[in-house]
């Protein structure tokens, strides 16, 4: 395995403003640079996470993945020219402006921009949260996940399972495809929705405290048009949370308590519980909606058959005791 975590993400957008008041205000990012038309953002200890510049059209930039030494970045990058990918080993100007050592880029089959660096620099100043959150679950897990419309799911798979070596973690055909990739503990950290469209569908930041979502979700009600899932949990990673309409489109997940999986002994598998067994209604679409009214039936599914998950907490014996007292 190359690749060891989602590091950053870029987006393209008119709306730099916006996005300002989004990432502090409502997902608790801090804003670290206010350059021209671009905008960065800390969720820890690296020196940016989220990227965002006025540059071209609305919505995904590229996809920064994290590998852990030079040796690893250039034989990747051989890997990939073997494979007859173009390779561009980009220029130290710009590994300056993402703030790491090095870094290459090349295009997938559908024409995202991706990017593998190594050696991101690390802050010496604490992250001070845009508003008052117990902090992101970062570290070896990254910045959390990506998932990206494409128009053939199964047409992607030798790209990134075989030559960026991403593993599959599970996959669901219907009622669309659906591949979850993982590198690390996280269940996944990069995603495709074969929804036969091509862009960025979502990105996930999971947080330290339910409460931090629980106040997220809060203030996304207070705002007209934000919010696009209701709360819920997903059936195959096991997270509680909601889906925010982001200033550029697509959506932005924000989550707490997903499961940690083991990459050594992990087996890939189908699911068919559908992607939620409870909430998560889609409320960007409107009443009547197929895609909506689908959705809702297999959460309904769920709960016939009575699915659940196991809950992110420690054993607690006194609770326990109290919980199963005759």
């Amino acid at each position: 395995m190359t690749l060891s975590s989602l590091g950053y993400i870029g987006i393209r957008s008119a709306r730099t403003q916006d996005w300002s008041g989004f990432a502090t205000g409502l997902l608790g990012m801090q804003e670290v640079d206010r350059g021209g038309s671009s905008r960065a953002f800390r969720m820890d200890d690296r020196k940016q996470r989220l990227l965002v510049t006025g540059d071209g059209d609305e919505g995904l930039d590229f996809l920064g993945w994290e590998v852990d030494s030079p040796e690893e970045l250039d034989r990747l990058a051989g890997r990939l020219e073997n494979a007859g990918v173009a390779v561009r080993l980009e220029s130290a100007a710009l590994a300056d402006q993402r703030l790491v050592s090095r870094l290459i880029s090349f295009k997938d089959p559908d024409g995202n921009h991706i990017e593998v660096f190594c050696q991101p620099q690390i802050a010496s100043d604490p992250f001070v949260p845009g508003r008052p959150i117990s902090g992101f679950k970062t570290g070896t897990f990254g910045m959390g996940h990506a998932v990206l419309h494409v128009e053939d799911a199964q047409g992607l798979l030798p790209f990134y399972r075989d030559l960026l070596g991403f593993n599959v973690t599970d996959y669901g055909l219907t009622p669309f495809p659906l591949y979850f990739f993982h590198l690390n503990g996280r269940h996944h950290s990069f995603a495709m929705v074969g929804s036969g469209r091509k862009g960025l569908h979502h990105f996930m930041v999971e947080l330290q405290s339910l409460d931090d979502v629980g106040q997220g979700y809060d203030i996304a009600q207070t705002e007209e048009g934000r919010l696009a899932f209701s709360l819920g949990r997903h059936s195959n990673d096991h997270m509680t949370s909601f889906y925010a309409n982001s200033p550029s489109g697509f959506f932005v997940e924000y989550g707490w308590g997903a499961r940690v999986i083991d990459p050594a002994t992990w087996e890939p598998h189908e699911t068919t519980d559908g992607p939620s067994y409870w909430g998560h209604e889609r409320v960007h679409l409107p009443d009547g909606d197929p895609t909506r009214d689908r959705m809702r039936e297999m959460r309904m599914d769920a709960a016939r058959r009575g699915k659940r998950a196991a809950d992110p907490v420690p054993n607690c014996a006194w609770l326990d005791s109290v919980v199963n007292r005759d």
